[in-house]
């Protein structure tokens, strides 16, 4: 936790290869453009049913950026903390996956 930061949060820094940079950002960007698009249904008084469709499709696409930032932890941050002996990174996996399950 930083000095004088919120005692509930904490920053923790994560180097990223440039290539899950550019695929997150790709896979945000296009939800946040499905979310426009939604907002523009609604506003236009579109079918439930079709709002609904594209909130789902929307739901999916966040599910599947959370489980490539999930394979990516897994693989670099985990993988090293459980190296360095850190085994509680093992329990702080297990709070993350209860969270997308």
């Amino acid at each position: 936790m930083d000095e004088g930061g919120c005692p509930a949060c904490h920053t923790k820094h994560t180097p990223r290869s440039d290539e899950l940079k550019r695929s997150v950002g790709r896979r945000v960007n296009r939800c946040v453009g499905q979310l426009n698009a939604i907002k523009q249904m609604v506003e236009e008084d579109r079918y439930c049913g079709d709002v609904l469709i594209q909130l789902a499709a929307v739901e999916k696409a966040v599910a599947a950026i959370s489980r490539e930032v999930m394979q990516d932890h897994l693989r670099t941050c985990v993988v090293e903390r459980v190296q360095a002996g850190d085994v509680e990174a093992v329990d702080e996996v297990m709070d993350l996956l209860k969270r997308f399950g």
